[in-house]
């Protein structure tokens, strides 16, 4: 049998109020948590807006071809960082250039011919078509990939996470083949 309890030791508990359901640290653990969700929300749309802004400064000029002089370089020397050969116009009111400059990567060789898009305002070009159309997007790839880290370790998104690191890499093995 239980005794009973002191008259004086039931007066003095009696003011006390019952246990609340949220106690404060229970709040603070649900404000950690979705700081740490928002923060990786932030972080993983940070990595994929970078991703077009990259791909976008060349991307423009190969999917937005109304109006832009469209033709074919040969490329006839390679330097450092650039090639350049003789531009051929393709497109009406293009004209002929004894010499246009492309970027210098590894879809570009010396003796090759290319199909180009003259960038506005000089004589700068970049490769057109759907090789040109990848080949544009890699850095949006690449910004998949590793978003997708972000969304699947983060987040706790698996199946999100899967989506977007196959959506950069079959973007960046198209490329690769296209290239």
């Amino acid at each position: 049998m239980i005794p009973a309890m002191p008259a004086s030791v039931a007066a003095a508990t009696s003011h006390r109020r019952p246990a609340r359901r949220g106690s404060s640290r229970q709040v603070t653990v649900a404000a950690l948590r979705f700081g740490r969700l928002a923060a990786m929300w932030g972080v993983a749309s940070l990595i994929l807006v970078a991703g077009v802004w990259g791909s976008w400064g060349t991307a423009q000029h190969v999917m937005l071809t109304k109006g832009r002089e469209q033709g074919t370089i040969e490329v006839a020397r390679c330097g450092a960082d650039t090639c350049s050969g003789p531009y051929t116009p393709l497109s009406s009111g293009s004209r002929a250039r004894a010499r246009v400059v492309i970027e210098k990567t590894v879809a570009v060789r010396e003796g090759r011919t290319y199909t180009v898009v003259i960038k506005p305002g000089g004589d700068d070009v970049v490769r057109s078509g759907p090789a040109g159309v990848l080949y544009a997007w890699v850095p949006m790839g690449g910004a998949l990939l590793l978003a997708s880290v972000v969304v699947a370790g983060g987040l706790g998104r698996a199946r999100w996470g899967w989506v977007l690191a196959g959506s950069g890499t079959v973007l960046l093995t198209a490329a690769f083949l296209a290239v």
